[in-house]
């Protein structure tokens, strides 16, 4: 399908305005919708064509800025070390409760807007595999694809790095998929391990795929990137989307 324009709107949360960007497609109709979760990097080009190519299959995407609190809105961090510091500085900074809160804001939008069926999911990759898990956890979400989730195995995300989302596990009421790659530093064989064992033991509902490749395998810049896999897990998503959501 192709897109209408990119929509930017602000949505109301306990800490402020949040900037989102909203794509869907250009068609007539009603689409489900799907809260995308950045990178610590917020809205990049690679994580905006990542974002397009899902609405093109017949999905309303919504991206918010992750750290609408800290950041004038429209920042977009660098793939350089300062870019990296912030972001990880940030992810630590961010009460767990808040970036909740962002969740329900974008769900709630997603829910009223006038061409959504109502039916919602998530996907993010890195920082945002864990948001979207996290998303997860709320009832509506029936199904969440969670691209190697970082600090999920550790409980490190947020103020205090002590989070609940494994121990909350067994709230998850929709179905997960976890892409994992084997060389991903961030998310170690152990790592992997625990979460499929937490998720196993808690009876959550999960398709888990493994790939030989490294840390962002499917961000389309950096020499990380890997096209063929990227199109293979790609399109493993959007078969999982259609078939829980649509």
């Amino acid at each position: 399908m192709t897109l209408r324009e990119p929509e930017i709107i602000e949505l109301s949360t306990p800490s402020g305005l949040m900037r989102t960007m909203v794509l869907r497609p250009a068609a007539d109709g009603r689409f489900p919708g799907l809260l995308f979760h950045s990178e610590i990097f917020q809205l990049t080009a690679p994580i905006c064509r990542t974002a397009a190519a899902l609405a093109g299959h017949g999905f309303i995407v919504a991206l918010p800025e992750i750290y609408h609190e800290y950041l004038p809105a429209g920042t977009v961090l660098g793939y350089d070390q300062a870019g990296s510091d912030t972001g990880n500085r940030l992810k630590i900074e961010k009460p767990v409760a808040a970036y909740d809160e962002d969740n329900r804001a974008v769900l709630d939008y997603l829910k009223s807007h006038a061409s959504c069926t109502g039916r919602l999911g998530s996907f993010g990759p890195c920082m945002g595999g864990h948001l979207t898990y996290r998303a997860a956890l709320q009832p509506d979400v029936a199904a969440a694809a969670c691209f190697y989730p970082t600090d999920l195995h550790k409980r490190s995300l947020g103020a205090g790095m002590n989070d609940d989302s494994l121990a909350r596990a067994a709230e998850i009421t929709g179905e997960l998929m976890l892409v994992f790659g084997r060389q991903d530093p961030h998310v170690p064989a152990e790592g992997r391990a625990l979460i499929y064992q937490t998720l196993t033991a808690a009876g959550v509902s999960f398709t888990w795929h493994e790939f030989n490749a490294a840390h962002a395998f499917l961000r389309d810049e950096g020499l990380r990137y890997d096209a063929e896999l990227a199109r293979q897990a790609l399109g493993l998503t959007v078969d999982f989307f259609r078939r829980c959501l649509i």
